[in-house]
């Protein structure tokens, strides 16, 4: 399976965003270097960042970022 890297902007709401495919590796090694580049490229005020995903295909790679998460609980001990 392949790794995707998208870019995420801001949408309307934290719900919607706007993603955009820009490359797809077969290796973790130079996806993390591209995504690293990237991102010291960036002005960190624009609000957007780049991510690596692991999937069958580029809809389930949209899926799988779009998908809603719990935010984690932090324990006082784990502070």
């Amino acid at each position: 399976m392949p790794y995707y890297i998208y870019k995420i902007q801001p949408g309307v709401t934290d719900l919607v965003k706007d993603l955009e495919l820009i490359e797809t590796f077969d290796n973790f090694k130079e996806a993390k270097t591209f995504v690293r580049g990237k991102r010291v490229g960036e002005n960190g005020s624009s609000g957007v960042t780049y991510k690596i995903i692991f999937a069958e295909n580029p809809l389930e790679a949209e899926e799988k970022l779009l998908e809603f998460r719990e935010p984690t609980v932090v324990r006082e001990w784990e502070k």
